[in-house]
């Protein structure tokens, strides 16, 4: 997947536009909902993705001040998640508009900043291009977890390729956050974009394979379905090991929570 940063960017703009509209669209009394995340009400996630906002941009323009942070959060992580937690909510009516200004303040930043510079985050140090699609996948997973708590079934678009492609190269990492070794048994991925085309990683000879709509695909390595909900035909001892513990998001080793099975199953239709 060629690195297009202006193009990573347009939809991470579209994306939040998107869920911009659909908070809109719920309007005031919807953000005491609850969601999937158990605690966590709709007001609770926009607050997340607020903040990790924020420290996106803190890691772009003050990396010192970003690594202490960090120091911070990892030396007690549960009373620094409450921190956060709290933090958020005293945002309280001013955070739909924190929200819409932090995340125009991040986009100009990774807009400005050096594409071959590697910015610091809560895993290994990553590209502007991979920052800025961590930044959209986290933006459309917690996006879906407000859906589902409106009851909203989404329209899903081709900015979906670059949660799909995060969701590739993220293999490896899934492994190693669970300290385990990766497999080295290549597997071949061959998705249907919402708009009928198909995307592939890998070696098409490979014996290993996961095929199926891109939508699945990304709900499943963004945790937010399980297998046995999602349309896909996973082939193969080093797939199936790999989609039993897919985690695309930086942070530690997590599941999928069977509290979601129920769920509304979503697909490209």
């Amino acid at each position: 997947m060629a690195a297009d940063i202006g193009g990573m960017l347009a939809d991470l703009t579209e994306e939040s536009a998107d869920l911009d509209t659909m908070v809109n669209e719920a309007g005031p009394d919807a953000m005491s909902l609850d969601t999937p995340a158990e605690g966590w009400t709709v007001a609770d996630t926009l607050g997340h993705i607020w903040y990790f906002d924020r420290e996106g941009r803190r890691a772009i323009e003050d990396p010192n001040g970003f690594a202490a942070k960090t120091l911070e959060l990892l030396s007690d992580p549960d009373n620094a998640l409450a921190a956060i937690l709290e933090e958020t909510r005293r945002l309280d009516e001013s955070l739909i508009p924190a929200w819409r200004e932090e995340r125009l303040l991040i986009i100009e930043a990774l807009r400005k900043v050096d594409p071959s510079s590697r910015l610091p985050w809560y895993g290994p140090p990553m590209s502007p291009m991979s920052f800025g699609t961590a930044r959209l996948m986290e933006t459309w997973a917690h996006g879906q977890d407000i859906a589902d708590a409106l009851g909203v079934r989404r329209t899903p678009t081709d900015r979906l390729r670059h949660i799909a492609h995060l969701g590739v190269v993220t293999r490896g990492f899934s492994y190693t956050v669970r300290g385990r070794e990766p497999s080295q048994a290549p597997v071949y991925v061959a998705l249907t974009a919402p708009s009928g085309g198909e995307w592939t990683w890998g070696e098409e000879s490979a014996a290993d394979r996961v095929s199926g709509p891109a939508l699945d695909f990304c709900l499943l390595v963004t945790q937010r379905r399980m297998l046995d909900e999602l349309d896909l035909t996973v082939i193969g001892d080093a797939a199936a090991e790999w989609m039993a513990i897919a985690q695309a998001f930086a942070g530690g080793p997590t599941d999928t929570d069977p509290s979601r099975a129920g769920l509304p199953p979503l697909t490209n239709q």
